[in-house]
């Protein structure tokens, strides 16, 4: 089978691998879609939150078909449409699918049933591969105390993250603002239901999002970018006495911010990562709000060009989610 390996920072190829071995207690996917994350891009440049090592197969976003069940397993049978968790434990550590052990981007791989979802009829194989990024923008919204028709909140950055964050707080009812300086990312986020999407590059954001609140600021600002330019504004967005999720990963860098905003705004400000314990619920959200994700999905690929995917996304002027699709 095919199967897309890092051999080395900066070194993707696509080669011939056998078939994965199947233990009596794991079940055997066949992989339909898996998405591009942007720490598919830090590992691939050498770099991730935890010790990694080469070669390895990436792909933590990913929708797959059971195509054959170990005789210990129960739940799951041939025919399956499962999604599967990024944060793994298996009996000798946690892992991190895709990045300390290898993920979803070849034809077939082997997992525990432990790790795996099931999907509903009304969520298509190219939709369920953000079910995984939806579940960090889900888990991002309900960390800070979730949201409601009451309230406003502030997405920043309207990159992948920042647009499933900006779904949870729109499936629950909340007002939606996203800001970013792509205008493509900005449509795709007013597609979604975002109530008003800004442009940050003219300095007004801050000023704008006042202006939209009644002079107050936002209830809760999700902070998805990760950028400089973004954690440094966040901080302007929030009303008093309001909520911060950071969400987006900033590996290594030191960004000046106006950090005694936290006391004079009395902040309730939380960090973010992954999406522990929450899978069946976002999926039931999804099913139960009918919430359409797949304008995030901006381009395909075959799996087997998954090379080519990944030096096209190299640009995010050009793209914001590029799913490979297997068969």
């Amino acid at each position: 089978m095919k199967a897309l390996v890092f051999e080395a920072p900066e070194k993707p190829v696509i080669v011939d691998v056998g078939m994965p071995d199947l233990s009596s207690n794991e079940v055997l996917v066949r992989t339909k879609a898996v998405g591009i994350c942007h720490s598919d891009y830090e590992l691939l440049a050498g770099r991730y939150i935890i010790p990694i090592s080469y070669p390895v197969t990436p792909g933590h976003e990913w929708s797959g078909e059971i195509v054959e069940v170990g005789r210990n397993v129960k739940g799951f049978k041939k025919g399956d449409r499962v999604v599967g968790e990024c944060v793994v434990r298996t009996p000798e550590r946690l892992h991190h699918f895709g990045f300390s052990m290898s993920g979803a981007d070849r034809e077939f791989f082997a997992v525990n049933p432990e790790w795996l979802h099931k999907l509903p009829d009304a969520v298509d194989d190219k939709k369920a591969a953000l079910i995984e990024p939806f579940t960090c923008g889900f888990y991002a919204v309900l960390r800070s105390g979730g949201t409601n028709a009451s309230e406003t909140v502030v997405v920043s950055g309207g990159g992948t993250i920042g647009l499933v964050s900006a779904a949870a707080a729109i499936g629950m009812g909340a007002r939606v603002i996203v800001v970013d300086p792509l205008a493509s990312r900005r449509e795709v986020a007013r597609r979604l239901g975002a109530d008003e999407a800004i442009d940050p590059t003219d300095g007004s954001a801050a000023d704008r999002i006042r202006e939209l609140t009644g002079g107050h600021g936002a209830d809760l600002v999700i902070e998805a970018s990760g950028h400089d330019a973004s954690l440094a504004a966040a901080f302007d967005y929030a009303r008093e006495e309001g909520r911060m999720s950071m969400v987006g990963i900033n590996i290594g860098r030191k960004v000046p911010v106006t950090i005694g905003q936290i006391q004079m705004k009395n902040l309730t400000v939380r960090g973010c990562i992954g999406s522990p314990g929450v899978w069946p619920a976002a999926i039931r959200f999804l099913e139960r709000t009918g919430i359409d994700l797949s304008p995030i999905q901006t381009h395909d690929f075959a799996l087997t060009e998954a090379v080519q995917a990944f030096s096209f996304g190299q640009d995010p002027t050009k793209s914001i989610k590029i799913t490979l699709l297997n068969g």
